[in-house]
């Protein structure tokens, strides 16, 4: 995981544990808002490069940042929507492993989640949540090594709809500032074309992501 990530969990876990906070009551109608540092983890697999016998494709991982947003329906519901983009890097692997990396794509992965807060009204406040999940993958493009291994290559990835699946939870350190903590898993999955020169290799990819993200909060 990426070290600025971890001294990230670490500070913001040292200052919680120091500071003692008022409770706010959650109520319907109130918005939580949280920007979040995120590391996104692949827990990938693939099929082979059509034509490339033996081959297959792994995904890097990514830390980046992401804004949410939670509706309370009742002080135990809440409705969450989230704002946030990835890059990853793309890996040859098997008969191929040894072009390194072959490509370079960035995700966009708004997802509504509901969520259960079992505590609404505590200092500190664990919740779950299913959602849907739409992924459309943007400025794709090919690396050196494959362009010489292939000539100048093409790549795209269809977008993708899956269900996620969250737990987390808040910790207040001021009546309306909190700090949070979360972990989503999104099923994702995606087919990748390579056209070099009019000659199309397509590979199936199962991305099936972590988000692991440590941020702060406010209540409005």
């Amino acid at each position: 995981m990426n070290k600025y990530f971890l001294a990230l969990v670490v500070s913001i876990t040292t200052i919680s544990s120091l500071v003692y906070a008022p409770v706010s009551l959650a109520k319907p109608g109130d918005w939580l808002v949280r920007l979040r540092a995120l590391h996104v983890s692949p827990n990938d697999s693939s099929g082979s490069v059509s034509t490339l016998s033996g081959s297959g494709v792994s995904v890097g991982t990514d830390t980046t940042a992401e804004l949410d947003f939670t509706y309370y329906v009742t002080p135990n519901l809440g409705i969450e929507g989230i704002l946030g983009t990835s890059q990853h890097d793309l890996y040859g692997e098997g008969s191929i492993a040894g072009l390194g990396k072959i490509a370079e794509v960035r995700t966009l992965p708004p997802t509504v989640t509901l969520q259960y807060h079992f505590k609404p009204n505590d200092t500190v406040r664990p919740y779950a949540g299913i959602g849907v999940n739409y992924t459309k993958f943007y400025d794709q493009k090919s690396s050196k090594s494959l362009d010489n291994a292939l000539g100048p290559t093409s790549v795209s990835l269809e977008s993708s709809w899956g269900l996620s699946g969250q737990v987390g939870f808040d910790i207040d350190f001021d009546q309306d500032w909190f700090v949070n903590f979360d972990a989503k898993y999104i099923s994702m999955s995606t087919t990748a074309t390579l056209n070099s020169g009019g000659v199309i290799r397509k590979v199936d990819v199962n991305i099936n992501p972590w988000f692991f993200g440590v941020g702060i909060g406010k209540r409005f």
